[in-house]
């Protein structure tokens, strides 16, 4: 008759050899899940306006209305790569709805930088109702603008998804004449669903 084996355990009504290295093994992958879930703490993507190209102008009198090309710079600082649906972003003159630009449905890998090129189209009308802060403005060389923008997407961290959203505040300060960016200031704010 055999001696009983000290490492060997029951589950579920069958004998199971119980091994150091299974153990060990098992704790070192725990670690590890554990270590990637710390290190997974979802951090605020940066977006930086870098330039501001005029695409055409039509001429609809007595305004004249333009179309852009916004080029932001987007930085995802996080471990896990990032996939969101289409947007759009408004852009505000003294206050007032100035025009839109469409963020298309996209997707960033992790701890990378990329560029967006966003189309947008300004509408002169409304920024004759701001002739004098225009003319003003264009003198001194300095036109401020704010943006707003709503973007939800998804994350995967290891098995998991979580749905966030991201609303990034902008505040722009662009050389009318030149159309170049002197100065900005952006404050993004991030939301992750859990469940």
């Amino acid at each position: 008759m055999n001696s009983p084996n000290p490492s060997a355990k029951f589950f579920m009504g069958r004998r199971v050899k119980w091994s150091w290295s299974s153990a060990l093994i098992g704790a070192v992958s725990a670690g590890a899940a554990a270590a990637a879930l710390s290190r997974a703490k979802p951090r605020d993507p940066t977006f930086h306006l870098i330039s501001i190209s005029l695409t055409s102008f039509k001429l609809n009198l007595p305004v004249l209305d333009a179309e852009v090309i916004l080029t932001v710079h987007v930085t995802n600082p996080n471990i896990v790569p990032i996939h969101y649906s289409s947007t759009t972003m408004s852009i505000f003159y003294d206050g007032s709805l100035l025009g839109l630009a469409e963020v298309a449905a996209g997707h960033q890998p992790p701890r990378s930088c990329q560029l967006l090129r966003l189309p947008a189209r300004l509408d002169g009308l409304e920024l004759a109702h701001h002739a004098a802060k225009f003319l003003a403005d264009v003198a001194r060389r300095e036109m401020v603008f704010d943006a707003t923008v709503d973007i939800e997407g998804t994350a995967k961290v290891l098995w998991w998804e979580h749905r966030f959203k991201v609303h990034v505040d902008s505040h722009v300060t662009v050389d009318p004449v030149f159309l170049d960016v002197i100065g900005q200031e952006n404050q993004s704010e991030l939301e992750v669903f859990v469940g």
